[in-house]
């Protein structure tokens, strides 16, 4: 006998999955899983089972298009040990396909191997009484049936015949026959989604939507989700609004005097700062002076790496005096190297939100957004993530700091995705020349929660960090790269030797 159900959910078990149906499935309907070949529909069946047999529940795996060893074998690639309470059940043994005795010519063959499906599902049922079921899946139904009318009977009779046993049933369905077909959708309590990209360069994506799901709300639109030994991850897409806490708004000081008066005080909680500017003008060096000071502060902080190797990014750091590397190693910094090919906007934002959420980082670094481009190529869908994320992280009191490279030197640049309306700070850095030599300048071009100087100041990467020189008063056409002097200015900053 099946055990006692008390819930009105039946959890899948899928990580992120239950988040995405607020709560499971329906006890005691039919759900409709479907997705091209390879896109995890088996591995989330099992896995649906495997949560009843947790449960005590006893569970029943119907297959006709894969056999007893291949589910088996599937299992144990992600480590699983089906439990007894799991019966898989073959629905056509390979040998009865090809014995000569089962061979008939006086009814249509169809007429008869669907009857004996059916019949055969049945007494399943009846002998094992489990409180979930799989079956593997409508296609192999749906070609026995032949036709619409004659499917759609079929498909209403096993759901009313599953709901008198009051089994929660979850049909899997490959799109392999009549992907126009609607039928199942129709009779089915829920319909969920499985989709595979293929991007020109990198690993496939995966992703799912709930299509249906009767009288129930659920998490709508598009989520990433991975298939890994150990199962399905589904990263349900954030929605900034359904995270919101109390903090204590405050000015935080990124540790150089000069750099606070440039951004009027400093930067506060809560709020998202973007950097601007060629490649090479220090925007990773400025970045570290923002971590140095979080951690001073006794904070956690978190960085994201898109586009440099992290023994390189730690000499970098050395060489301007912050130790990152001993940051990390005391747990105070959590650094993330991101492969943008291997990773999808969904798990990326999981990540981030699990560093805010289990380490309580104050202070997150996300370098670059040319690389998390990469990872979402469709501009408008980067610019949506971004706004979800940044307000997420804004609504958890974190200090959150983007880098964007523009493409140019000097002169006239492009930003190759904009994102300044939805930073609350943008800093912009430029090359000038001067005196026969390259020069750096800084400047805040925006600020939403205060005043900040408009003036342009100069700065210099030493072995002891940066220095930044009084605003440059004597000259005009910085930001352009070429500036004109007009004889009376502060003194540019000088070599500092180490």
């Amino acid at each position: 006998m099946c055990a006692e159900r008390t819930a009105s959910k039946a959890a899948t078990g899928v990580p992120g999955l239950d988040d995405v149906l607020s709560g499971g499935l329906t006890r005691g309907s039919l759900f409709l899983l479907e997705g091209n070949p390879g896109t995890g529909k088996t591995t989330i069946a099992i896995r649906f089972l495997m949560e009843g047999a947790r449960a005590g529940e006893t569970s029943l795996y119907v297959t006709l298009s894969e056999t007893k060893k291949e589910l088996l074998d599937g299992a144990a690639s992600h480590g699983w040990d089906l439990d007894d309470r799991i019966e898989i059940f073959e629905l056509q043994p390979a040998d009865a396909v090809i014995d000569p005795n089962r061979q008939q010519s006086l009814l249509y063959s169809s007429d008869l191997e669907l009857g004996e499906t059916i019949k055969v599902i049945s007494e399943a049922v009846q002998r094992i009484k489990p409180a979930r079921i799989v079956i593997d899946s409508l296609s192999e139904i749906r070609l026995l049936a032949q036709s619409s009318l004659r499917y759609r009977r079929q498909l209403l009779a096993l759901k009313h015949y599953f709901a008198q046993n009051e089994a929660t049933v979850l049909a899997l369905d490959d799109l392999t026959a009549e992907a126009l077909d609607k039928t199942a959708h129709s009779i089915a309590h829920g319909v969920i989604r499985l989709e595979e990209l293929s991007p020109n360069y990198g690993a496939e994506r995966r992703r799912m939507r709930v299509i249906k799901y009767r009288g129930q709300a659920f998490r709508g639109g598009y989520h990433d989700f991975t298939i890994k030994t150990g199962g399905v991850q589904v990263f349900p897409r954030l929605v900034s609004a359904e995270h919101k806490s109390n903090f204590k708004v405050e000015v935080l000081s990124s540790g150089l005097r000069e750099l606070d008066a440039l951004l009027g005080g400093g930067i506060e909680k809560g709020t998202s700062a973007l950097v601007l500017g060629p490649a090479g003008s220090g925007k990773s060096l400025l970045m570290f002076q923002f971590i140095a000071a979080a951690v001073r502060r006794g904070e956690h902080a978190a960085i994201f790496v898109f586009d440099e190797e992290l023994g390189l990014l730690f000499r970098r750091a050395r060489g301007m005096g912050i130790d990152l590397e001993a940051f990390k190693n005391d747990g105070k910094l959590l650094v993330n190297q991101v492969d943008a090919a291997e990773l999808s906007p969904g798990e990326f934002a999981h990540s981030v939100r699990a560093c805010v959420d289990a380490e309580k980082v104050g202070t997150v670094v996300i370098d670059s957004l040319n690389g998390y481009q990469a990872a979402m190529p469709e501009e408008q869908s980067l610019i949506l993530h971004m706004h979800e994320l940044l307000q997420y992280l804004n609504r958890q009191g974190t200090m959150t700091f983007l880098t964007v490279a523009q493409h140019g030197l000097v002169g006239d640049m492009s930003t190759p995705v904009d994102v300044t309306y939805l930073a609350d700070t943008v800093m912009l850095l430029r090359y000038f020349e001067a005196s026969g030599s390259v020069r750096r300048a800084i400047s805040v071009i925006k600020k939403r929660s205060g005043s900040h100087e408009d003036t342009i100041r100069e700065f210099r990467i030493t072995n002891r960090g940066l220095a930044i020189g009084s605003p440059l008063v004597g000259f005009q056409g910085v930001l352009r790269g070429v500036p004109a002097y007009l004889g009376v200015s502060e003194p540019l900053l000088k070599e500092t030797k180490g």
